[in-house]
């Protein structure tokens, strides 16, 4: 009789290394294609996205375009060996004009985007499309001479944790403690609403903002203008790609996505070997958040 450890079925290794292939290829075509997780850096976009959210990005509501892609360059010194070879920083896919399937996104769509020089994902908020002539004036966007409607509301209240500190010169002094005991920073808060009917929160923290102010524009063909919702917290189109910002209107093939809505968020506790605090670190009441924004009744034109 054969003994037990010679009537084991061998191990088809080939056969091992064929299906994990096809499913790190099948992931990379559902992130590329169809959706894919997004975490937040920065505090850019509060106090709709805040330090520390998880959410979903769906790839497909503008089209695809060359930064759809999950990998749109070969990292590390590898990457570098072979940019060098056909003149890049690193081998990545270069700019390649249009979209497939492509539309424009809607004012108020919060989309991701790749800055032309960088390659660096940044969120932010459409607020101008082709053709608009966009300008800002201590703080108030003009769109094509009409000053967006700004309502002044009361202070959002956002908790104080490792990915909130509010310990910045410009926002320290916002601090205060909640009739729950617990440290806030208790930011200005104002809705603006687009000429479409879109509305949404943004934090303003009072004139004098170095990016209050932005000539007037107009909007070329095939680009939108991005602004973070936090104003005076935010490199956006409103900042030179020198100073980390985008340098001014993004062309629409560098959109990588629409923002949908947040799955959850962790207040920076958590650590990589104690899996209770992957439990104790999440916000309470974001997860499920919809980051489509509101619609009011459209003004007359």
């Amino acid at each position: 009789m054969p003994s037990t450890a010679d009537s084991r079925p061998k191990t088809d290794w080939w056969a091992e290394a064929k299906g994990v292939f096809w499913l790190v290829l099948a992931v990379l075509a559902f992130h590329s294609f169809l959706a894919k997780p997004f975490y937040i850096p920065s505090e850019s976009m509060m106090p709709t996205l805040i330090k520390g959210d998880r959410l979903v990005v769906t790839k497909y509501p503008y089209g695809w375009s060359y930064v759809s892609p999950s990998i749109t360059r070969i990292p590390g010194a590898p990457g570098r060996w072979l940019g060098r070879l056909t003149g890049q920083d690193y081998l990545s896919i270069p700019f390649i004009h249009g979209r497939l399937f492509g539309h424009l996104p809607q004012r108020g769509d919060v989309v991701i985007a790749k800055p032309p020089t960088q390659y660096t994902d940044y969120i932010k908020r459409v607020i101008g499309l082709p053709g608009d002539r966009i300008e800002l004036r201590n703080g108030v966007v003009i769109l094509n001479g009409v000053p967006v409607k700004r309502q002044f509301l009361s202070p959002a209240m956002i908790p104080i944790d490792p990915n909130i500190p509010c310990d910045t010169p410009d926002v320290y002094r916002l601090r205060v403690t909640g009739p729950d005991g617990r440290e806030y920073c208790q930011m200005p808060r104002v809705r603006e609403t687009l000429p479409n009917g879109v509305s949404y929160d943004t934090i303003d923290l009072g004139p004098g903002g170095q990016n209050d102010d932005y000539p007037a524009l107009t909007i070329p063909e095939g680009h939108v203008f991005l602004m973070g919702d936090n104003r005076d917290q935010s490199a956006d189109s409103r900042v030179s790609s020198m100073e980390g910002g985008l340098g001014g209107p993004v062309p629409v093939e560098n959109l990588g996505g629409r923002a949908e809505f947040i799955t959850f968020s962790l207040d920076g506790t958590s650590t990589l070997w104690n899996p209770i605090s992957w439990f104790t670190a999440m916000r309470g009441g974001r997860a499920g958040t919809s980051l489509r924004p509101a619609h009011a009744e459209a003004p007359a034109q």
